[in-house]
């Protein structure tokens, strides 16, 4: 977990995979980790996956420029083609304002 300030944005990106191409998602999907947290603006993600393929990936962002300069970066075009045609089943992306966060740890 991690803690994100106030009025930052998030993108929460919701998706089944189909199963195809294991190898070449985990390198895709580090790959793009390892880019995002390049991108100006970029304050950490957090991700979940199911047994059966379904992830959700949150994605945050100092503003919403930012979170739209990481949609619109030309690697990342590449790789979401990628999952669009083999990857993904389906998806869902929401970008949301962060009015309030709360961090606890044991």
């Amino acid at each position: 977990m991690l803690l994100h300030p106030d009025d930052s944005i998030a993108v929460i990106f919701c998706a089944q995979r189909t199963g195809v191409g294991e190898d070449g998602y985990q390198a895709a999907a580090t790959a793009m980790g390892a880019l995002a947290a390049q991108q100006p603006g970029y304050l950490g993600e957090d991700h979940a996956r199911s047994p059966d393929g379904f992830g959700i990936t949150v994605s945050y962002w100092r503003d919403d420029a930012s979170a739209r300069a990481w949609r619109d970066n030309p690697e990342h075009a590449v790789i979401r083609d990628l999952g669009r045609g083999k990857w993904y089943s389906a998806y869902s992306l929401h970008v949301v304002r962060v009015e309030r966060g709360y961090d606890w740890q044991k």
